[in-house]
């Protein structure tokens, strides 16, 4: 499913909406227009989450009376029977159960097969009327948003035809790999990440993905990334606590070279995925700092939380750019910057 945007300076979720009709037929359409319905999202612990400020912020603006609400539990199977009701037309899913809860579904989207983790549930219609829960990955759509609503025909290209670099290991990591590839057709991806182990199995996990072509490369030596091509997008998915192992300082040291590595060329983009408790971290004042374009972490949860708006309310409305404004400044208030 590739994005025909990249022709142009801005996304848009018409693609992911039409796509979701591959599933099934509309749930909205036999939605009845004077109840209230809901969502909800699933996670333990996730009681300081600022998804219900987002995505009720959002159902406002698009002039819903829908309620998002949080289902704090460490057991999958609690969300079950919040879904097979009536009112509610889908969910958002996140630690520990966005591995898991791929089995609780009907079926899953490309992208959630290809990360090997969903965040979202949305519902459409079988042929005999029956509801069908989808299983989705928003957080790639995050990253690529956030890089194309921020970027120049110029830097496009660049980017497009450049390497790039992930930093970590976990279920982030893999939405921007695949995002970087997918959507940005970037051929060669530096993967940067204190354990071996979770760089082996992450390069391992895309090569199986049936017409994957972008090279991962671990990079786990400081010499390796003065001597690598620049890249030009870098995405950051590693939480803002000082290096406190070998193999943290190891990687530390790895992402300083990246970073300062031909001053006197004309840096590229970076997307510092961490935004909590303040959105300008440690890693976001050195690249910064380098000369690096930094866009904040809180842009890609609001692009995301907005495609999912879209899954639900089966409406466009909620990517449009007075209605991302709005909530975006609401978002930034609640986090020291």
């Amino acid at each position: 499913m590739k994005d025909s945007v990249l022709g142009s300076q801005v996304a848009s979720l018409a693609s992911t909406l039409d796509a979701s009709y591959t599933y099934g037929t509309s749930l909205r359409k036999s939605l009845a227009s004077d109840q209230s319905y809901g969502t909800f999202l699933l996670g333990y612990p996730i009681s300081k989450s600022l998804a219900p400020m987002l995505q009720n912020k959002l159902f406002c603006l698009a002039g819903l009376s829908w309620k998002y609400r949080l289902l704090e539990s460490a057991d999958q199977d609690d969300l079950l029977p919040h879904l097979a009701s009536q009112d509610c037309v889908g969910a958002a899913v996140t630690m520990p159960h966005k591995v898991t809860f791929l089995t609780k579904v009907d079926d899953v989207t490309m992208e959630g097969r290809a990360i090997g983790a969903i965040n979202t549930v949305f519902i459409r219609q079988s042929p005999m009327g029956h509801r069908r829960y989808i299983g989705t990955n928003t957080d790639c759509i995050g990253v690529r948003e956030a890089f194309l609503r921020n970027i120049s025909p110029e830097g496009l290209a660049r980017g497009t035809s450049s390497p790039a670099l992930v930093i970590g290991g976990g279920g982030a990591c893999r939405s921007a790999i695949f995002a970087l590839h997918e959507w940005f057709n970037v051929q060669t991806i530096y993967l940067v990440n204190r354990f071996k182990s979770e760089v082996d199995s992450i390069i391992r996990d895309f090569s199986q993905i049936p017409g994957w072509k972008a090279k991962l490369l671990h990079v786990d030596y400081v010499a390796q990334a003065q001597k690598a091509d620049s890249p030009y997008f870098i995405v950051g998915t590693v939480p803002d606590y000082p290096p406190s192992t070998v193999e943290e300082n190891l990687a530390s040291e790895i992402v300083k070279a990246f970073l300062m590595s031909g001053l006197t060329t004309e840096k590229g983009m970076v997307l510092e995925m961490c935004y909590f408790p303040r959105v300008r971290t440690t890693f976001f004042e050195l690249a910064e700092a380098n000369g690096w374009q930094v866009i904040a972490g809180t842009e890609a949860m609001i692009w995301q939380g907005v495609a999912q708006q879209v899954l639900w309310t089966e409406d466009l409305l909620p990517a449009t750019g007075s209605i991302v404004d709005t909530a975006s400044e609401m978002i930034s208030k609640e986090i020291t910057v």
